[in-house]
């Protein structure tokens, strides 16, 4: 029937601030997830049965973009899952990117809309960042504000975000993934509940917002440097607000001597963490000595397609 992909992501800057309202800056990778819809007796996923608890992304966007026959959806991912890499967003906007082309046309904003929806269904409290980035790909700044570059406005509740391009140099990343999965709902509402209670939680998600738009500017100068010294005083942050693991730390502290900064991305608690550099072999090495497994990516790179 129809196929699409969309790349994973990893948020340069913002994290968990982002859900309170404040920027965040995010790169699409060259780490891809294709979604294959294939007419079924059953809704199932891979030729397995569907069931909602453990495909809760692909039937949440059953729920918001299908409606139709029964399908099966088959999957092929170099994400790593809960490496905080945007697996979730990846499987969710192939997924509704698919079924939107069968019924008619792939437009990129409409699957944006969507895919948030099924994110937010399925996390409790979401942002857009991460489906936004995977729909768009390149670079997606999210910022309470509309700003130069504006794509699309999203709406929940009480909550605006405003989706912007961001063009995006060539930059060297390498990724440390620890192996340690973790669930992005919990870590969302462990730092809310912080952030209501301690006024010096708030402080710390307010300098993470002013972090993120000092990190586009320095991006446009292609300051890596700068960017190095954001990356580092973000992860110190995201530390305080309880995200981080022993496990990140240790990939962190190794990367220091080949990066210009490093930090957790995505939800933390796990997962992965960044490092820019000049030196991706010898950060590699060093991230897999010290446990981790590295991962070379390309930032910047092409949002959801259809696939021949």
């Amino acid at each position: 029937m129809t196929k699409c992909s969309a790349p994973g992501k990893m948020i340069l800057f913002g994290e968990h601030a982002v859900v309170f309202g404040k920027p965040a800056l995010a790169l699409a990778i060259d780490l891809r997830i294709s979604a294959e819809m294939t007419r079924s007796a059953q809704y199932s996923v891979n030729g397995h049965a569907m069931k909602k608890k453990h495909h809760a992304y692909i039937s949440a966007a059953l729920d918001q973009a299908w409606g139709g026959p029964p399908i099966n959806i088959d999957t092929d991912s170099m994400i790593p899952s809960g490496s905080g890499l945007g697996s979730s967003a990846a499987v969710t906007v192939s997924c509704i990117a698919a079924m939107l082309l069968q019924k008619g046309k792939l437009e990129v904003e409409e699957v944006a809309r969507r895919s948030f929806e099924v994110e937010n269904k399925v996390q409790g409290r979401a942002s857009p960042t991460d489906t936004s980035t995977s729909a768009h790909g390149q670079g997606v700044l999210v910022s309470p504000e509309k700003l130069d570059g504006f794509l699309w406005r999203i709406e929940k509740g009480d909550r605006t975000w405003h989706m912007h391009h961001c063009s995006v140099p060539t930059l060297r990343f390498v990724v440390g993934y620890t192996g340690i999965h973790a669930a992005t709902g919990p870590l969302v509402a462990k730092v809310k509940k912080l952030v209501e209670s301690s006024p010096e939680a708030k402080g710390q998600v307010d300098r993470i917002g002013e972090i993120v738009l000092e990190g586009v500017e320095a991006l446009r100068r292609t300051d890596k440097k700068k960017l190095g010294a954001l990356m580092n005083e973000n992860h110190a942050l995201l530390n305080a607000l309880g995200v981080g693991h022993p496990a990140l730390e240790s990939l962190v502290e190794a990367s220091k001597e080949f990066s210009y900064g490093a930090k957790l991305t995505g939800a933390g608690g796990g997962g992965s963490m960044i490092a820019l550099t000049d030196e991706p072999k010898k950060l590699a090495a060093a991230i897999r000595a010290a446990g981790g497994e590295p991962i070379m990516v390309e930032v910047g790179c092409e949002g959801v397609r259809a696939e021949q």
